[in-house]
């Protein structure tokens, strides 16, 4: 092993051009120029001892491996490890999962590029309709090839529309795939792009149900539009259904609240770099004498987090169901000069009383997940006769 003697060093780092992407969302935006054309420098010391301890396992490394490394493989998989050990969301990125991220629409829904057909005979859940050009044939699955678990969720006691919700998330986002029992998982981006307007059902006891599966740019207008049309039928409550969001725009999701509050902070981020903000509720009557419900589960993310807890905090929704995901985190991309990126959280989220979303999650006013033997339909039904004995 060679040695390397270190007085000092300085590491470039990359304050270019960047796409702010809240909760994971990604943007659709025009080819960026040429980085080394918007370098900003910034040095920051690194301790010597450190340097000379990361030389040390590199050279163990490269010479003892049971398998010969290049140096560029190595050196990608220490650039992989530093990012990605800071956080679960924060990541570096390919020139090509780059450029297929930067592709996407923010707030879109999407799914992988084949679908999943339970096999009664087999009882197994099997991939159907990938096409042999697919992002998902290249990592090796087929037409016909059993899926053991979803998201570490084993399929075998899920119906169709469960596996469904656990394949769609955001669009550009990862969904991990295990085939077998002991089998190493396989991580698939959802591209396909999922309709996602949103559900609206009158029942019969004069509650509006609204499935919010995504928060959009036009969100909070369609949620206005469908009380409007609906308040002449004698409406006594709206339960927004946001079991399965994955989250979407924070702008959607603050002004989707603001529809139901008149005053208040509505959510906080707070970062080292880019300052501290607060979004606050406009005054406004317009639905402040209407009941207000709010479902959510252990897959509600992100958005669907900051809406649950403004408005539940804030006493205006009695939230049901399951604790939410708690993912609460603002996103930046850090282009970098070889067509690479840093995907990196920067801020994150906070409730109205302070309170931090990220690992903790929304809990619910009132627990209530569903029912193993109870159909979807009859599930929100009750959670809507809850929400109307409540006084």
């Amino acid at each position: 092993m060679a040695k390397a003697s270190w007085t000092s060093i300085g590491v470039v780092i990359a304050l270019g051009l960047t796409l702010i992407h809240p909760m994971g969302a990604v943007a659709k935006t025009a080819a960026a120029p040429a980085f080394d054309d918007e370098l900003e420098q910034g040095y920051v010391e690194v301790p010597i001892e450190s340097i000379q301890q990361f030389v040390q396992i590199y050279g163990l490394v490269k010479d003892n491996y049971v398998a010969e490394r290049s140096d560029e493989a190595l050196f990608q998989q220490a650039i992989k490890g530093l990012v990605s050990g800071l956080d679960r969301y924060s990541r570096y990125l390919s020139p090509q999962e780059y450029k297929q991220l930067v592709q996407y629409t923010e707030g879109d829904l999407a799914s992988v590029d084949f679908s999943l057909e339970f096999d009664s005979r087999l009882q197994q859940w099997l991939i159907r309709g990938l096409k042999p050009d697919s992002d998902s044939s290249k990592l090796g699955l087929k037409n016909g090839i059993s899926v053991f678990k979803v998201d570490d969720q084993e399929l075998r006691k899920l119906n169709h529309v469960q596996v469904n919700e656990l394949l769609s998330g955001a669009i550009g986002s990862t969904v991990s795939l295990q085939l077998k029992t002991n089998a190493t998982p396989i991580n698939v981006v959802r591209t396909r792009k999922v309709e996602t307007d949103i559900q609206a059902q009158l029942l019969n006891n004069q509650v509006l149900v609204l499935k919010v599966r995504v928060f959009q740019q036009d969100t909070a207008n369609e949620i206005q539009q469908l009380i409007e049309e609906h308040q002449s039928s004698r409406l006594k409550a709206v339960l927004i259904d946001l079991r399965n969001n994955p989250g979407g725009l924070l702008s959607a999701a603050v002004e989707s609240a603001d529809l139901f509050l008149n005053q208040g902070v509505i959510v906080s981020t707070q970062s080292r770099s880019e300052g501290d903000q607060q979004f606050q509720a406009l005054p406004s009557l317009e639905f402040q004498n209407l009941k207000v419900g709010i479902l959510i589960n252990d897959r509600s993310a992100s958005a669907a987090e900051v809406f649950t807890a403004a408005l539940k905090e804030h006493g205006r929704a009695w939230v049901m169901g399951e604790k939410s995901y708690g993912k609460g985190v603002v996103q930046k991309l850090f282009p970098l000069s070889n067509g690479a990126a840093l995907q990196m959280t920067v801020s994150h989220y906070y409730t109205p009383s302070g309170q931090m979303i990220e690992g903790v999650g929304i809990a619910p006013n009132q627990v209530y997940p569903m029912p193993h033997e109870l159909k979807d339909e009859s599930y929100v039904e009750h959670v809507a006769e809850i929400l109307m004995n409540r006084r």
